[in-house]
C-alpha cells in the first residue's frame, strides 16, 4: 500500500500526472508554487519512493495518489430557480440553454473529461425533464428529492449524504468556461472562491488557506462558488451532520453547506481553492442571461 503523501509530493505528482504535455522544471514549479529548492527535495523524495522515474510518473505513483481521486459527482439541481422567471416556468435552471448548450452540460463535460463518471443528480422541480440528459450522458443516475419546494437545499443533499465521500458537490446551475478548475485530483476537502476586495454575495474568511467563516458580505474576503469537493472521511462525517442539522429545530431552512461551515465546523477543516470570474459565472437573473445571450433579448 503507497504511504501517505505529504502536501509538496502531492502537488508535484499531481500535476506530472494530469498535465496534456510534458512540463518542464520551471512549469512545474510555476504551477505549484514551490521554490526550485523544495521542487528538487521533494523530486528526490518521489524518485526514491519509486513514484517518479526520469521525471514521469510510474504506476507506483498513480497508485499513491489513488486515494486523492475525486470517485463522483453529485449535482444539487432540484429547486425552482425563482429568479430567473420567466425562463424557469418552463425548464429547470440548469437545463437553461446559453448560446444553445444547457447550463449543465458544460459542467458534467468537466466532470467526464477529467475521468469522473459516476454522476448523480439531485432533482425535484419538473423532474421528468432532466429525463433528456439521458441521451447524451446514459451514465447519469437520478435522486429523487420529493420535498424540494418545502425545504433549503439541505433536503437534497440529504437525499445525496451517502455519496458525498470522495465527491464533488455541484450546484447545477453554474456556467463553467474553463473546464480545467475541475480536477482528478484533491488533497483535502475545499471549496471554489474568487478574491474579492468587496463582496456582496456568500462569501469566506479564509486563515492559512482554511475557511474559518461563511458569511453573506465583507471586504477583502473570497466569494463563494457552488463547487466544492469532500474527502473520504469528510464525506462520511457529512452523511451523519447533514441529517442531525435537518433534524434539529429549523433544520430544513438551512443551506446545505451550511453544514460543514457553520453548524459543524469544528468538525473539518475545508481549503479555499482560487478560481476566477472568467472561469465561471452564476446567472443570477433572466437580465443576467439576456446580457451573456442576446437571443433571450427580444
Amino acid at each position: 500500500m503507497a504511504q501517505q503523501l505529504t502536501r509538496k509530493q502531492f502537488d508535484i505528482l499531481e500535476a506530472l500526472t494530469t498535465a496534456k504535455t510534458a512540463l518542464t522544471q520551471h512549469d512545474l514549479e510555476r504551477s505549484t508554487r514551490h521554490s526550485p529548492d523544495t521542487f528538487n527535495e521533494t523530486m528526490r523524495e518521489l524518485t526514491d519512493f519509486g513514484y517518479v522515474k526520469d521525471g514521469a510518473v510510474t504506476n507506483a505513483g498513480i497508485n499513491a495518489l489513488e486515494p486523492y481521486r475525486v470517485k463522483r459527482a453529485v449535482f444539487i439541481a432540484a429547486g425552482f430557480g425563482s429568479r430567473l422567471v420567466p425562463i424557469t416556468f418552463n425548464t429547470p435552471k440548469p437545463l437553461v440553454r446559453v448560446h444553445g448548450v444547457r447550463i449543465i452540460d458544460h459542467l458534467i463535460d468537466a466532470c467526464l473529461a477529467t475521468g469522473i463518471d459516476e454522476i448523480y443528480i439531485v432533482r425535484g422541480y419538473l423532474a421528468e425533464q432532466f429525463d433528456q440528459l439521458l441521451y447524451k450522458y446514459p451514465m447519469v443516475k437520478f435522486l429523487e428529492n420529493p420535498v424540494y419546494n418545502e425545504a433549503n437545499n439541505i433536503s437534497s443533499s440529504l437525499v445525496a449524504c451517502h455519496m458525498l465521500s470522495n465527491a464533488y458537490v455541484f450546484e447545477a446551475d453554474l456556467l463553467i468556461s474553463n473546464p480545467k478548475i475541475i480536477r482528478k485530483y484533491h488533497y483535502m476537502s475545499d471549496f471554489l472562491a474568487i478574491k474579492k476586495e468587496r463582496s456582496d454575495d456568500w462569501c469566506f474568511t479564509v486563515k492559512d488557506g482554511i475557511i474559518v467563516e461563511q458569511k453573506l458580505g465583507g471586504t477583502d474576503c473570497w466569494q463563494m462558488v457552488g463547487i466544492s469537493y469532500w474527502n473520504g472521511a469528510d464525506g462520511q462525517r457529512l452523511s451523519r451532520d447533514i441529517a442531525d442539522v435537518y433534524a434539529s429545530p429549523g433544520g430544513r431552512e438551512r443551506y446545505w453547506e451550511q453544514v460543514p461551515l457553520v453548524y459543524c465546523k469544528e468538525h473539518y477543516a475545508v481549503e479555499v481553492r482560487e478560481c476566477f470570474d472568467e472561469d465561471i459565472v452564476e446567472i443570477d437573473t433572466f437580465r443576467e442571461l439576456k446580457s451573456i445571450d442576446k437571443t433571450y433579448d427580444i
